[in-house]
């Protein structure tokens, strides 16, 4: 066991990693996007970007102003279940999809604002796998719940299934880090319908208990409204409603659901009363427990509930609520094709699920991305939530499905989903970006020469995003092409530069600050400058990347078949282990799974 320092996931080819090189985004200005005008607490910086999904997380990791800035993440990837999906390719190799989602979620957790959380959804086919994964890159300590989400009901096809029929998936929750993870607390509605949760309303709740006189929740309504209680819905019509949860908050002192009696709670005596009252259904009790424990009153043998403390503002109304579980079982996925006006067969995922993951992880303004965009779920709802947001996806249905979709959001046209429960009207914009192309690409004698499109601004832009600096060109400097700190600044240029050129520009950046310069070519005397560091290019990045691939997706049809014996997955001590190189030559993917 000597040199086992941790456990961890092992599986072929886990040690093949990929070189990613840094891409710049560009905004494609045809498909951007915002509102005629501008309202206070609109967003127009949120970004859709059409590309590799792996390359445009590499690119947003070296961005300073999203790298460690996201404050929640939803992503839906390939659940690898062997199956050929419409919009994407799902039957990927095991083995594999541990190394894509590996490569992934480390940029993901770098992305993370340190309050920051990562929500998972995926099914029971990598569940087990994935966890693993997910503790060694965030620490097991930082594992918030595993939450089993209720994806539908046996019924059809599944009604007539032997054994156990699976209705669920799950989504993990990680924190970037768990001490400084903050999340908001929620209230789902009740299971039940409102005709048991109101079972019964107190008329006169300011007499003495032992002259209380009940009534129906809705007859209670339909005399305080002037209304007949047989015609009422039909009278209010939209309004009836919010007319009766706003009576309902009004009068909770009055409204009572009667439950089993706590039995543990309650003394012999006690339980002895109760039992003697059941048979008397307008008889209420009074049990006094006295010091920190409150009073209970029961009413044919079972406890009254008041719902004082029950009514939650749920959605815009008050409901009889109950606490957030891991057991999410009150949101369905179905009914969802008029959700976004886009079709997406069998990958779309509720807008309510997705409003639930930001609303427990986030406040308004705060950063939210799905790398898996899908038809734009995520987005979506963000952007009606009040949230900035970014987005990735690989597939035309960028265009297809997630612009229009985002059209009419910002144009308030888009009704469904989340629309009345946040009350959104329309507003803001977004900025369609594609990734650039490769820095470098190979000349007619296979020597690798910067892009001949690429640009002055791209070039720096491109330079900055390889050693950590901030883009932001100066107005006032020619030399201040970004920013690592207030005093390091970079420049770039394809000249070749003089020592006197060099030391006029020394002299410019003066003492305090330092510069590093980025150039085709330079005297050798320039070295002398104190304040400068300076840097050829290509040469100083040639060994930093995989130039030129633009497609880290697998292609499923091109895979060779694997023997059975090969594919070993197990959890061990960490120690050194030798690639199998038919494996490891594909282990990048790009999945599409909508949410």
């Amino acid at each position: 066991m000597a040199g086992k320092t941790k456990l961890e996931l092992t599986w072929i080819g886990k040690d093949k990693r990929p070189r990613l090189e840094p891409r710049i985004l560009i905004e494609d200005p045809e498909f951007s996007y915002h509102a005629e005008t501008r309202r206070e607490g609109d967003y127009f910086d949120n970004m859709l970007i059409h590309g590799d999904n792996l390359l445009a997380l590499k690119a947003l990791e070296t961005d300073p102003n999203v790298r460690g800035k996201v404050k929640c993440i939803y992503i839906d990837p390939p659940f690898n279940t062997q199956q050929a999906f419409p919009n994407y390719d799902d039957g990927i190799e095991h083995s594999l999809w541990l190394s894509l989602m590996r490569e992934r979620l480390e940029i993901l957790r770098n992305l993370l604002s340190n309050d920051g959380s990562l929500f998972v959804h995926i099914d029971d086919n990598e569940l087990a796998y994935l966890t693993v994964i997910c503790d060694e890159i965030f620490g097991r300590s930082n594992r918030i719940s595993i939450v089993a989400f209720k994806q539908g009901s046996a019924t059809g096809h599944k009604a007539i299934n032997p054994g156990v029929v699976s209705t669920s998936n799950f989504i993990l929750i990680y924190a970037r880090q768990k001490s400084s993870w903050k999340p908001n607390r929620l209230f789902v509605k009740r299971a039940d319908g409102r005709d048991t949760r109101y079972n019964k309303f107190i008329v006169n709740r300011q007499d003495h208990h032992s002259q209380w006189h009940f009534t129906t929740l809705m007859k209670a309504f339909s005399e305080h409204c002037g209304l007949p209680e047989k015609g009422i819905k039909k009278a209010l019509g939209d309004e009836f409603e919010k007319s009766i949860t706003d009576f309902v908050h009004e009068n909770a002192d009055s409204v009572i659901q009667p439950a089993r009696p706590d039995y543990n709670a309650v003394s012999a005596e006690a339980r002895k009363l109760i039992d003697q009252s059941r048979g008397q259904p307008d008889t209420v009790l009074l049990l006094e427990r006295g010091g920190s424990l409150s009073d209970m009153y029961f009413i044919g043998g079972q406890k009254i509930l008041f719902y004082r403390d029950k009514l939650k503002f749920i959605d815009g109304k008050w409901e009889s609520g109950e606490p957030l579980t891991s057991i999410w079982d009150d949101i369905l996925s179905n009914n969802l094709h008029n959700e976004g006006s886009v079709e997406f067969p069998k990958g779309k995922k509720p807008e309510a699920l997705i409003k639930r993951c930001i609303e427990l992880s986030s406040e308004v303004g705060d950063l939210v991305l799905d790398s898996f965009g899908g038809s734009g779920t995520t987005g979506a709802v963000a952007h009606k939530m009040g949230r900035r947001w970014i987005m990735v996806e690989l597939g035309e249905h960028a265009i297809t499905h997630v612009v229009p979709r985002m059209q009419k959001v910002i144009d308030g046209t888009d009704k469904g989903g989340v629309t009345e429960a946040m009350n959104w009207k329309g507003g803001g914009g977004y900025r369609f970006l594609k990734l650039g192309p490769s820095l470098l690409q190979k000349d007619n004698w296979g020597n690798l020469v910067i892009n001949k499109d690429y640009k002055p601004e791209m070039l720096a832009e491109a330079m900055c995003k390889h050693f950590n600096y901030t883009y932001a060109p100066s107005a006032e400097h020619y030399w201040m092409h970004g920013k690592a700190t207030e005093n390091a600044f970079i420049y770039v240029t394809t000249n070749s530069l003089t020592f006197d050129q060099l030391k006029a520009l020394s002299d410019d950046v003066g003492e305090e600050r330092s510069l590093l310069v980025c150039c085709r070519a330079y005297e050798a005397a320039g070295d002398n400058q104190m304040n400068l560091t300076i840097k050829k290019i290509p040469r100083v990045v040639l060994d930093r990347c995989e130039w030129g691939k633009d497609d880290y997706s697998l292609k499923i049809a091109a895979l060779p078949v694997q023997d059975e014996e090969s594919e070993i997955v197990e959890i061990t001590a960490a120690k050194p282990r030798k690639n199998k190189a038919s494996v490891a030559q594909a282990n990048l993917f790009d999945g599409t799974e909508e949410n």
